[in-house]
């Protein structure tokens, strides 16, 4: 398992001093810099994605698609692959650099944007939308907000991807990030105006046994 002791003293820092997502581009220098490492970068495609789109694969030709948090590419390179005219964006500048570096010729749009400040031209203009891992990694006072932003980026029609740590409404949030998130949570994108098409709420095959939620949810 991921060592994020250090991960958890940047947040923890860069929240005391009233910056809530300012963590993110300092970890990803430190790890530019050979200084630390990022835990949530595996440096292929997300397996839960993967599991998902064997069995339920979408329609891609002609159909655009939002990664959120980019992070290091992978995912949105997968998405690429399958058809989608992809556009990956991440806070962390130092993350879309990298991500040039590794995939120089790559059909995807990577932009550094600001989740809670986006490009207007982006507002319900994506068929798919893919979130895996960024709602857990903001604090409890964010992810209202984060969601909704997310919300609103699928256009009429189109569809949202989430993969997120869950807990019980009853469980602790613990020492994040991450910070589980709960049901009555992700149920925060259907008040935005999505619905739920499905949810699942299971554990990972194999230790620590993380509990997970993967919904599927569309604009009508």
């Amino acid at each position: 398992m991921p060592d994020r002791t250090r991960t958890r003293e940047l947040a923890a820092e860069f929240i005391r001093k009233g910056d809530p997502l300012g963590w993110f581009e300092a970890l990803y220098q430190e790890a530019e810099s050979g200084d630390g490492t990022i835990p949530w970068a595996d440096m292929e495609p997300n397996p839960r994605l993967i599991e998902y789109w064997k069995k339920h694969p979408l329609e891609t030709a002609g159909k655009t698609a939002l990664v959120i948090g980019s992070g290091f590419g992978d995912d949105a390179e997968q998405l690429a692959a399958w058809g989608f005219k992809t556009t990956g964006f991440d806070i962390a500048k130092t993350a879309i650099d990298a991500t040039r570096k590794r995939y120089p010729k790559s059909h995807v749009e990577y932009v550094v944007a600001d989740l809670f400040d986006p490009p207007s031209a982006w507002l319900h203009n994506f068929d798919f939308v893919l979130e895996i891992y960024t709602v857990q990694a903001l604090p409890a006072e964010l992810r209202r907000g984060a969601i909704e932003k997310i919300a609103q980026f699928v256009k009429p029609g189109g569809s949202l991807l989430v993969i997120a740590r869950g807990r019980a409404e009853n469980e602790p949030e613990g020492q994040g990030p991450p910070w589980p998130v709960t049901r009555e949570e992700l149920a925060r994108f259907e008040r935005a105006g999505l619905t739920e098409v499905s949810f699942e709420d299971y554990a990972e095959p194999e230790p620590p046994w993380v509990r997970r939620f993967r919904g599927l949810y569309r604009r009508p």
